[in-house]
């Protein structure tokens, strides 16, 4: 074989490498890419089923239910709620009316079953997604309010 074929096929060998290398890190990179969605987002059904997803937003207050490390709550944005149940135990700034951002999945019965749940660090941080979330269902119900 001349040189100039082993060349090119050195390069086409390297080329097929690099490419089912990128296949590989892009694959990787796709099954733990996790989205944040809303409450709202979530009952309208943009929620991926069966697929791990972040939904956050406010613990409702009352809705906190312990019994041993099973722990169910519900997360809103105050114009809609999903319901959560977690097992194991919740971070130590978890609280009624405090921010959540949940991870997990979603069941056919619109039950959210999260594998990790974080809590906002301080009263200052919330997720911009989930701040833009509120401000908007605050305003839609101060419109609400306003109309005769």
């Amino acid at each position: 074989m001349k040189p100039r074929h082993q060349r090119f096929l050195l390069i086409t060998a390297a080329v097929a490498a690099l490419a089912i290398a990128g296949m590989f890190v892009l694959n990787a990179f796709q099954s733990n890419l996790v989205f944040f969605f809303t409450p709202t987002q979530v009952s309208q059904g943009e929620a991926p089923q069966g697929r791990a997803f972040r939904v956050g937003g406010m613990v409702k207050d009352g809705s906190l239910k312990k019994d041993g490390e099973n722990v169910q709550f519900v997360v809103t944005d105050f114009a809609h709620d999903v319901p959560v149940s977690y097992k194991g135990l919740l971070p130590d700034l978890f609280k009624e009316g405090k921010g959540v951002v949940a991870q997990g999945k979603l069941s056919d019965d619109k039950q959210f079953t999260a594998s990790e749940v974080l809590a906002k660090h301080d009263e200052n941080y919330m997720p911009p997604e989930a701040k833009h979330a509120l401000d908007k269902a605050a305003a839609a119900k101060a419109a609400a309010s306003v109309k005769p």
